[in-house]
Order: structure tokens, then C-alpha cells, then sequence
């Protein structure tokens, strides 16, 4: 399992590139700031190591089949589930797929095999 480090969770509404809202897809959301240009770091999801799944737990599996847990504490976690999300994670850092207008939510797929967690 990769080692994971805490991280301090960003401040509310401390990204330049969203704000948290009241999300038509779920509960709360992100959504962009300004224009996003595609290829951009939008953040890295940080948190606290698990290994035991939950609300707000994001699991990344390595290319060796290794896999690791993140109950995510900053403000990523409202990032909601899309089956055509306009970001995607590489590890723990979530990345713009495409230009994302200013306002629009910023959604990535959280994998075939997920299932809401209530």
C-alpha cells in the first residue's frame, strides 16, 4: 500500500479555480471560479489515510495493484460523480479534461464499480 502523508485541507473557498455550491447532481458541489483551461491541476485531494471505505473515501489502485485509501478532508470532496465528468484523477490530484466555463460544476467518474455510500 502507498505510504500516504496528512496533508492540510485547503480553506473553504481557498482554491482559485472553484467554490463550493448547492450542486443539482447531489447535495453540494464544486464549481469553477473562472475558465479552467484543459490540462490544468484544478487540486490534490488530501485527507487522512484508511483502509476502510466510507463517505468521502477515495481509493487510487497503482499499476503494480496496490491500492490506497484517502477519507478526503479538503474541499475536493464535493467534487461530484459524472459518467461525463470534465476532470479525472491522476493519483490524488485532479486534472481538467477540458476547457470548464466559469460557473459550470466541476464533476469527475468515480469508477464503474462505485456505489453511493449513505
Amino acid at each position: 500500500m502507498p505510504k500516504l502523508k496528512k496533508q492540510a485541507s485547503d480553506s473553504p473557498n481557498g482554491s482559485p479555480w472553484y467554490v463550493v455550491k448547492e450542486s443539482s447532481i447531489h447535495g453540494r458541489g464544486l464549481f469553477a471560479r473562472k475558465a479552467i483551461p484543459s490540462g490544468t491541476r484544478v487540486g490534490t485531494m488530501t485527507g487522512r489515510p484508511t483502509q476502510r471505505d466510507g463517505r468521502h473515501v477515495l481509493w487510487v489502485y497503482e499499476d503494480d495493484g496496490s491500492c490506497a485509501g484517502l477519507r478526503v478532508q479538503n474541499d475536493l470532496r464535493f467534487a461530484n460523480h459524472s459518467q461525463r465528468p470534465n476532470t479525472e484523477l491522476d493519483g490524488f490530484d485532479l486534472f481538467a479534461l477540458r476547457r470548464i466555463r466559469k460557473g459550470e460544476e466541476i464533476t469527475f467518474h468515480y469508477g464503474d464499480d462505485w456505489e453511493q455510500v449513505e
